[in-house]
């Protein structure tokens, strides 16, 4: 089975083979690829965006990963303009990664849309399948925070440092804690006025 129909079959959430030697040399590639985005880190923005746009299946303008970036395929990102990820981003794109404009990573966010086989006789086969996650408009990401397959994030909403998100969460939520609640509404009673002129 060639790169594009695996990589059709694991976007559809069906069982896929985790170990062939195409999604082998496919992270393979994005290994070597991260690598040279992060080695540019201190370069003019307009030196180091061209190399993240060959890792990525698309993105808008003034993308930033702090160092270290780390992905697995790549091909299965998709960030809207004004995005920006503090240090040690994971994002393992088995499935797509859907994320909005104006979104913010904290330090250590990952995100997880494949997942293993429970059975261990498939597991050791490199049996995998993966399911999408999606992040609105106007989120921030607090640090550590990990988000688990299959999770849709709304519009303007938070999640608390070291939260687990294991089920989605509505637009205008503060959401936090193992496994993520949410917590209260985020409304106009949140602005403190800082920025009213």
């Amino acid at each position: 089975m060639d790169l594009e129909a695996q990589r059709a079959r694991m976007r559809q959430g069906a069982v896929y083979n985790d170990l062939t030697p195409e999604l082998v040399d496919a992270r393979e590639r994005t290994v070597i690829a991260t690598n040279k985005y992060n080695a540019s880190f201190g370069q003019a923005g307009d030196q180091r965006e061209p190399l993240l746009a060959k890792i990525l299946g698309s993105m808008g303008t003034r993308v930033h990963f702090e160092p270290t970036f780390r992905c697995e395929f790549g091909y299965n990102i998709f960030i809207g303009a004004n995005f920006y990820a503090n240090f040690d981003c994971i994002l393992l794109d088995g499935a797509d990664i859907t994320i909005g404009d104006n979104v913010l990573f904290g330090p250590r966010v990952s995100i997880y849309t494949t997942n293993h086989a429970l059975d261990t006789r498939e597991r050791a086969a490199g049996a995998c399948y993966a399911k999408p996650v999606h992040i609105g408009n106007n989120v921030w990401v607090g640090g550590g925070v990990t988000l688990n397959q299959g999770v849709t994030v709304g519009d303007n909403s938070v999640i608390g440092s070291g939260s687990v998100v294991t089920r989605d969460v509505p637009p205008n939520s503060l959401a936090l804690g193992v496994p993520a609640k949410v917590i209260r509404k985020i409304t106009d009673a949140d602005r403190s006025g800082s920025l009213d002129a």
